[in-house]
């Protein structure tokens, strides 16, 4: 499991016993299982469905810094199954785990849309199909010539 966020427990996150309040921890787990879901279904258009138990095994008091951890541990046709951690940073001592947060995937109507992800997609793989799809389209005689360069090297790198 990744750590990728990080938090610093400030005086407007504490609850009356001067520790973390669940809901502002909550409110980050489920933003940052969000964003993990949109990243690897590649669709801004996700939603949270279900959240299983939390299973708060310790707190965080102010100015400690924690890390919430995600990982994809299941895809559906049209869903995402991730499992949550997070931690004290410097410890590393275990704050809770959610076993189960499902996403679904939605179309521009708002309904369940299939995503044709089977894996984890990684950081660089996402980058390297952004670069592919950013490059300019060339235009003009240049890019016919261009083109033929192309499909003689595709062509030479054959044999």
């Amino acid at each position: 499991m990744n750590f990728h966020t990080r938090k610093w427990v400030k005086p407007e996150d504490l609850n009356p016993n001067g520790t973390l309040f669940g809901g502002s921890l909550l409110r980050w787990i489920d933003e940052e299982a969000a964003i993990y879901a949109i990243c690897q279904m590649d669709n801004q258009r996700v939603v949270t469905k279900f959240m299983s138990e939390i299973n708060f095994v310790s707190s965080a008091r102010q100015g400690d810094i924690i890390e919430l951890g995600m990982t994809a541990t299941h895809f559906g046709r049209t869903s995402i199954t991730l499992r949550c951690a997070v931690r004290n940073k410097i410890t590393r001592k275990s704050i809770l785990t959610v076993e189960k947060m499902v996403f679904v995937n939605l179309d521009e109507h708002g309904e369940p849309a299939p995503h044709g992800r089977t894996q984890i997609r990684y950081a660089d793989e996402a980058f390297n199909r952004y670069r592919e799809d950013s490059r300019p389209v060339p235009q003009g005689p240049a890019a016919v010539e261009e083109e033929l360069v192309v499909t003689r090297g595709e062509v030479d790198s054959l044999h």
